[in-house]
């Protein structure tokens, strides 16, 4: 078998059945599964495997990291507490479930911890997984026009949102929109995932502190 053949088109191929497969037997978990991509990017790209993410080192602006990131991160949040979610749940007549994580409401020492998580798991995670590994890989294999263009960020916005079926059908359609909204975002960046990770580290940075103080 072509060994350029194995890296570049079978190689994907396996890495998302195997996490589609760890999904089904309920041992999913997110960094598992960016671990898993990491490596068949190694496989894949060698050397480039940073870079064939989206972690291109002359995208490392600081000032764009920590101001720009992080405000446009409260403007996507505010949008989805105050605009999303009320017209969602009008629509469906059902509240995200937030049950999960009431236990974090006034208890610092357990938000911190989650903030953590949410770092490593969320923004670091989800934004290699959807945006860095996924995204860029439907691009490879359909290229890059107008319409592939919509049906990778449709497509993958809708497996983001899947994922969070423990919110209940108002939460998976949230998530889905919020996870649309980071595709293009990686889109109109030009694939660099450092911010796409800034920003939705600080959007579920925002909904925590929200969370804390029990005002969602």
């Amino acid at each position: 078998m072509n060994k350029s053949f194995f890296t570049t088109k079978l190689t994907p191929v396996i890495a998302i059945i195997i996490c589609y497969i760890l999904y089904l037997s309920g041992s999913f978990q997110m960094m598992i599964a960016a671990l898993l991509l990491i490596i068949a990017s190694a496989v894949e790209y060698k050397k480039e495997l940073f870079s064939s993410l989206g972690f291109q080192r002359k995208n490392l602006n600081i000032k764009r990291l920590l101001i720009v990131a992080p405000l446009l991160g409260i403007v996507i949040f505010l949008f989805y507490g105050y605009v999303l979610m009320p017209g969602v749940t009008y629509l469906t007549g059902k509240p995200i479930d937030f049950s999960e994580f009431e236990s974090y409401e006034g208890n610092l020492p357990a938000s911190l911890s989650l903030l953590a998580l949410i770092w490593a798991s969320a923004a670091f995670g989800e934004e290699i997984v959807f945006r860095g590994y996924l995204m860029r890989q439907f691009t490879k294999f359909f290229g890059s026009s107008r319409i592939s263009l919509v049906i990778n960020i449709l497509l993958f916005g809708f497996l983001f949102g899947w994922l969070h079926a423990y919110q209940g059908i108002s939460g998976q359609i949230l998530s889905g929109i919020t996870g649309m909204l980071l595709a293009v975002i990686f889109h109109i960046r030009k694939s660099d995932l450092w911010f796409n990770i800034a920003v939705h580290g600080f959007i579920d940075t925002v909904a925590l502190v929200y969370m804390y103080y029990g005002w969602l």
